[in-house]
């Protein structure tokens, strides 16, 4: 759920002019990361050089794109199997189905 809601108009100094103005709401949110991964964050930051908070947003977008890519394969290789009466193969299915849902 987010913290706030801002809304963000770029003005002259911000490279926007007249009708090229928009508004532009944006989500906030408080996080708190273990030490350990607030430091793998600073280092990936530090490395890709922008701000910690573009990092998570970036991190994250990447997490989700590839939560949606496994799941995507996994339905494609259902599909291609679900002819098949190899019962090992339904149990091997059921399993990574198991982990992709339940992230186990």
């Amino acid at each position: 759920m987010p913290h706030s809601e801002t809304a963000t108009r770029r003005g002259l100094r911000g490279g926007k002019t007249g009708s090229d103005r928009r508004e532009k709401a944006e989500s906030r949110y408080t996080v708190g990361l273990a030490p350990a991964l607030a430091h793998q964050v600073e280092k990936y930051a530090s490395t890709v050089d922008t701000s910690m908070s573009k990092a998570i947003a970036a991190l994250v977008r990447l997490g989700l794109e590839g939560h949606e890519n496994r799941k995507r394969e996994f339905f494609k290789r259902l599909k291609e199997n679900l002819a098949n009466d190899d019962a090992k193969q339904e149990d091997q299915l059921v399993d990574e189905f198991r982990t992709l849902i339940l992230g186990r």
